[in-house]
C-alpha cells in the first residue's frame, strides 16, 4: 500500500502534458481564417484544450460557427460577454494577445497535432490511473478486466480522435482512386486470393475487415483447407503474413500437415516412419521453402476472445498480419460468463467480427456444422446448419460450406469436395468443386477428368 500511495503522490505532483502556447496559436489561427476554423473543428474538441480559458474561447468560436457567423476579435468578445466568460479568459486584452500571436494561419495543422498529442497523453494518464485504481479493487472477472484494459489503451489513438463522419464527395474520391487501382491491376481477384481459381472467381478473394466462416461436418477437411489457403497465399514470390490459431491441433501436427501438403508426401507414411529416402529429401526441400513463409501458429488451447484479440493485435503491429485463421470457433471460450453456450458463441462471433474490422484483415473462423445434414436425403449442408448459434449466420460476411459425398458401397468419402458459397454479403451464392488429396491433406483446383 505505501508503494501505491507513493505512485499517486508522484502523479499528483506532476504537471500533465500540455502546450498552452500551441493552444493560443491554434485559437489565433481560428480567429484569422475560416479554413483554419473548419480544419480545427474537424478534429479538435473542447476537452482537448488544457487551459480552461482556451476551452471557453474555443466554445465561443464554435458557437459563432454554428450560427454561420464570422469569428474575429469583436464577434468573439461579444460572444464571450453573452456567455458571461469574458473576464474568466482574461478580458479583451488576452484575446488581443492571441490574435497578434500568429501572423498567418498556415501552421494550423502543426498546432492541431500538438494539442491532440498532448490530449492523448493526458488521456493515457487518466485511463491508466483509473485502471490502476480498478486493479487494486480486485475485480472478480479478471479476464474481462484485462480485455477492457487492452481495448481502452488500444482505442485511445484509434477512436478517440478519429474522424467518424465523412462527406460523400471525399468518399467518392477515395473510392474512385481504389477502383482505378483495382482496374490498374487488371486482375479479377481484388482481395487476398485463396489460390483456388473457381473460388476466387466467385468471391474475388478474401477482403480486409471480412468475417469468413468455413464450416463442415468432422473429417471433411476444414483445417486442411485453411492451411492450404495460408500456403497458397505465400506460393512463389508473393508474401501475405498469416496467423493461425490452432485450438485443436498442436504446432507439430500443423507443420507436418503443411510439409506433406507442400511435398505431396503421404502423411500416414510419415507417422509410421515408413518414408523412403526420396520422400525424406522432398520433405527437407519443402521445409526449406516453408522456412521463408511468414506464417505464424499459436496452438494455445481454449483461448478466450480477449486472449485471442490481444495476441492478434500484437502480431498485427509487429508483423503486419494480412490474414487470421481460427481453428476452430467452437473450441474458443467467451470472456464473460454466459447463461448458455449459444450466448457464448454469439459473443465469440461478435468479437471475431469486431477484430476483423479493427485490424482491417480477413478473419477466417472454422466451424462445426450440426447433425442436420445427416438426416437429409442428399446430406448437403445448408446455412441453417451452423452449429450452436444463429449469430454466426448473421455476423459472417462470407460463409463457405465444405461437403464430400460418401460412396454407397464402400462408404469412403469422395475426393471431390463441394465448396458451397452459402452466404456472400457482396456477391453471389453458388458452389464450385475442388479435388482433395486426403493422404497429402491437399486441396487442388478441380479437373473434370477426375
Amino acid at each position: 500500500m505505501p508503494k501505491q500511495s507513493n505512485q499517486q503522490s508522484i502523479l499528483r505532483n506532476k504537471v500533465p502534458p500540455q502546450s498552452t502556447e500551441s493552444e493560443r496559436a491554434a485559437l489565433g489561427c481560428m480567429l484569422l481564417s475560416e479554413a483554419a476554423r473548419m480544419e480545427a473543428f474537424e478534429i479538435l474538441k473542447e476537452e482537448f484544450f488544457y487551459s480552461e480559458a482556451h476551452r471557453k474561447i474555443f466554445v465561443a468560436i464554435r458557437s459563432l460557427f454554428e450560427k454561420n457567423e464570422k469569428s474575429d476579435l469583436i464577434t468573439v468578445t461579444n460572444q464571450l460577454t453573452q456567455q458571461g466568460a469574458l473576464d474568466d479568459i482574461g478580458g479583451v486584452e488576452y484575446l488581443t494577445e492571441i490574435v497578434e500571436l500568429v501572423p498567418t494561419a498556415a501552421n494550423i495543422d502543426e498546432y492541431i497535432d500538438i494539442i491532440r498529442n498532448k490530449y492523448l497523453l493526458r488521456t493515457i494518464i487518466e485511463r491508466a490511473s483509473s485502471i490502476i485504481s480498478e486493479a487494486f479493487s480486485e475485480p472478480e472477472e479478471v479476464n474481462s478486466f484485462l480485455d477492457k484494459v487492452e481495448s481502452t489503451i488500444f482505442d485511445i489513438g484509434e477512436k478517440k480522435t478519429k474522424k467518424t463522419i465523412y462527406p460523400l464527395n471525399e468518399l467518392i474520391k477515395e473510392n474512385i482512386e481504389l477502383i482505378e487501382k483495382i482496374h490498374g491491376k487488371q486482375k479479377f481477384v481484388t482481395g487476398i486470393p485463396s489460390g483456388f481459381t473457381d473460388l476466387d472467381n466467385l468471391t474475388t478473394g478474401f477482403h480486409p475487415a471480412e468475417f469468413v466462416i468455413i464450416a463442415s461436418r468432422p473429417s471433411i477437411g476444414k483445417t486442411a483447407f485453411a492451411c492450404n489457403v495460408a500456403l497458397n497465399l505465400n506460393a512463389g514470390t508473393t508474401r501475405f503474413p498469416a496467423l493461425i490459431f490452432s485450438l485443436e491441433m498442436s504446432t507439430e501436427q500443423i507443420v507436418q500437415r503443411m510439409l506433406c501438403c507442400e511435398a505431396k508426401i503421404d502423411q500416414q507414411k510419415l507417422r509410421q516412419g515408413m518414408l523412403s529416402d526420396r520422400d525424406l529429401g522432398e520433405l527437407i526441400s519443402s521445409g526449406g521453402r516453408l522456412e521463408q513463409t511468414p506464417i505464424f501458429i499459436d496452438d494455445t488451447p481454449s483461448l478466450t476472445t480477449f486472449e485471442l484479440r490481444a495476441r492478434a493485435r500484437r502480431l498485427k503491429a509487429r508483423e503486419n498480419i494480412q490474414l487470421i485463421v481460427v481453428d476452430y470457433l467452437q473450441l474458443m471460450r467467451g470472456s464473460k460468463r454466459m447463461e448458455n453456450r449459444q450466448q457464448e458463441i454469439s459473443e465469440i462471433s461478435a468479437s471475431l467480427k469486431a477484430l476483423a474490422k479493427e485490424l482491417s484483415v480477413p478473419v477466417i473462423a472454422l466451424s462445426q456444422l450440426n447433425r442436420s445434414p445427416e438426416h437429409r436425403g442428399d446430406r448437403t449442408p445448408e446455412l441453417s446448419d451452423l452449429r450452436e448459434s444463429g449469430s454466426l449466420e448473421q455476423d459472417a460476411d462470407l460463409v463457405i460450406l465444405l461437403h464430400r459425398e460418401r460412396d454407397r458401397e464402400d462408404r469412403k468419402l469422395s475426393n471431390v469436395t463441394e465448396v458451397i458459397i452459402a452466404k456472400q454479403r457482396n456477391g453471389p451464392v453458388d458452389k464450385i468443386l475442388l479435388s482433395f488429396r486426403e493422404r497429402y491433406t491437399r486441396f487442388e483446383n478441380y479437373s473434370p477428368r477426375e
